[in-house]
């Protein structure tokens, strides 16, 4: 990863868990957000939850007008678009690509992260805990950030896949910023 506006997540498949790089970038328009790579709708809903919490969290902290928004659309993008995605888990993973954007702070290396996002910020639960740890093993990830919730179920994991991995359990997305970017 060496853009701000690329995130790793973790997903849940049919033949078990696997990473998702997801990519935001803006471009001159009229305030539209783009989505491609063949999100399903509970997924469209994340996105458009994580680009109201990031919009309105970038017009406090970065100082960005309304103007600033009205004159750009923002594109989110996620590989590997014959494949169909669904469900809520990459909503905070949607909320720090269009963040990392927009603050221009890159996201670390080797992290990777999931969990549902609320309107509010908080981070909720999600399924598939064991199957995602095991890709990100696979994939060389040393660093997972994991809804709170979610804790009693990575007690399900086995020792092997978190062998050398650090674990960070989060209640809301501010704790995902501080975390998964770089200064």
């Amino acid at each position: 990863i060496t853009a701000p506006g690329v995130v790793v997540g973790l997903a849940w498949t049919a033949a078990g868990g696997d990473i998702l790089f997801i990519e935001a970038m803006d471009l001159p328009g009229s305030g539209n957000l783009k989505l491609t790579g063949q999100m399903g709708d509970v997924m469209t809903e994340s996105a458009a939850i994580a680009w109201s919490y990031v919009k309105k969290k970038a017009g406090k902290e970065l100082k960005l007008d309304s103007t600033f928004f009205k004159h750009r659309d923002f594109h989110l993008h996620i590989p590997a678009g014959g494949i169909p995605k669904d469900g809520p888990s990459a909503g905070v993973t949607m909320a720090t690509a269009l963040y990392s954007l927009l603050s221009g702070r890159k996201f670390r290396q080797k992290l990777a992260m999931t969990g549902e996002l609320s309107l509010i910020g908080k981070v909720l639960p999600v399924g598939g805990i064991k199957e995602k740890i095991l890709a990100a093993k696979r994939a060389g990830i040393v660093e997972l950030i994991l809804p709170r919730l979610n804790e009693k179920d990575v007690r399900e994991v086995p020792d092997y896949a978190l062998k050398g991995m650090a674990v960070h359990y989060v209640s809301h997305v501010e704790e995902v910023f501080a975390l998964a970017l770089e200064e």
